[in-house]
């Protein structure tokens, strides 16, 4: 399963040109520098526990229909703050040890950790204010 969602995702990048509007480019910008998928348990411990910068991770699905609004919003916020704070997103479906050691119950469920602890956390859909708030007081703006 991991696999065919890994090859539908690689299948569905554009062969030219990023994609800024979805922030999945392929070339170098704030918002794909910002934003990355962890691949496993030792990635999330190297880029989100060991990061020295605020991490937004979005717990997510491929089959959840919030997840699909909220993630592009959120990144595009954490674009928007060029480096401040850096965006991991964790599919709950290839990474079930991490949903259970967050206890995520519900996605989207997204955390926000500082010196690898869990500082902050919001559960569902939030609007751009909402976030835009979640995440300022992240970075203590």
């Amino acid at each position: 399963m991991a696999q065919r969602l890994a090859l539908q995702r690689l299948l569905s990048l554009p062969t030219r040109g990023p994609l800024a509007s979805h922030g999945r480019a392929l070339g170098t910008s704030a918002g794909r520098r910002s934003t990355f998928n962890v691949q496993d348990g030792s990635d999330f411990q190297d880029r989100v526990l060991n990061s020295s910068k605020p991490v937004v991770v979005d717990f997510h699905a491929q089959w959840c229909g919030p997840c699909k609004i909220l993630g592009p919003r959120l990144e595009k916020l954490v674009a928007k703050l060029e480096g401040q704070v850096l965006m991991a997103k964790v599919d709950i479906d290839d990474h079930t040890d991490l949903a259970i050691e967050y206890e995520v119950g519900a996605v989207p469920t997204v955390l926000a950790m500082k010196n690898g602890d869990v500082v902050d956390k919001f559960v569902g859909i939030k609007d751009e204010d909402q976030l835009e708030a979640f995440l300022k007081k992240l970075i203590g703006a």
